[in-house]
């Protein structure tokens, strides 16, 4: 019994002044700090459920935007009216044909709010003016997007980043390239066939077949205009690509160069 006393007393006596040779501190030792290394701070992954919904949505935005945008750009065909020699072919002035197609354009604008269209200088038939009211209804469809989707997509954004959550600009960005070149591709390898699929995929008539007997306005609207709005559009997606992409970049360059000085890929 004395031995074990003896025992606790020195053990007591160790732990209350310490090892022989250790010197005594008041202080309480403290967790040793952890400096955050660039690699903790890494942005969240690119693939999430909300990641992929967001970057569709921002899609749809600027596809949206891009098509709204080529509507009001009117000088596209202007210009096509010397190119196409549309003054020659109808013998119309430039100045005639260009108020026609502005009352055609401010038709669809939902800002204008024109409840009925009436040519300065063409008839139009029954079947032409249900086209010309299906094609509106597209065009509001769009213009409604582009509003709806812009909200959203600008909403989201803004909580992601907020959040250091920066997939959602990647996927747009991809997106808004790989789409628009697939269409262009298949645009560029058969125009025809390209125009007759979209007519019968938006369309559930042959309205769209006019004849310039009953509906003289389409000798205004020949099929190369369409082209180049298709083009103009793609275009402005590409932009909208590379918009996006270039924010991504810029958003994630800091933790880029962690990762590169940590020897790892973002």
């Amino acid at each position: 019994m004395r031995k074990q006393k003896d025992h606790r007393g020195y053990n007591s006596r160790n732990t209350a002044t310490g090892a022989p040779g250790q010197k005594r501190t008041g202080r309480k030792s403290s967790p040793p700090r952890h400096r955050k290394s660039g690699t903790e701070a890494r942005p969240r992954r690119v693939l999430s459920v909300t990641n992929l919904l967001l970057g569709w949505i921002g899609f749809l935005f600027i596809a949206a935007f891009s098509v709204v945008l080529v509507l009001n750009l009117r000088t596209i065909y202007y210009f096509d009216i010397q190119a196409q020699q549309l003054v020659q072919q109808t013998g119309l002035s430039e100045q005639e044909i260009r108020k026609n197609y502005d009352t055609l354009i401010d038709y669809n604008l939902m800002t204008k709010r024109v409840k009925k269209l009436e040519f300065p200088d063409f008839p139009m038939s029954e079947q032409g003016e249900l086209h010309f009211r299906e094609v509106k209804r597209i065009f509001i469809a769009v213009q409604v997007l582009c509003v709806v989707c812009g909200a959203v997509t600008a909403i989201g954004l803004v909580r992601k980043l907020l959040h250091r959550d920066y997939g959602s600009l990647k996927l747009m960005s991809i997106f808004t390239v790989l789409i628009p070149a697939i269409l262009g591709v298949l645009a560029v390898w058969d125009w025809e066939a390209f125009f007759t699929g979209f007519h019968e995929l938006f369309f559930q008539n042959d309205y769209w077949l006019f004849d310039p007997v009953t509906d003289p306005v389409i000798q205004i609207l020949p099929d190369a205009f369409f082209f180049h709005c298709l083009a103009a559009v793609i275009l402005f997606l590409l932009l909208g690509g590379l918009i996006t992409g270039a924010l991504y970049r810029f958003a994630t360059r800091k933790y880029r160069r962690c990762n590169t000085a940590g020897g790892r890929k973002l």
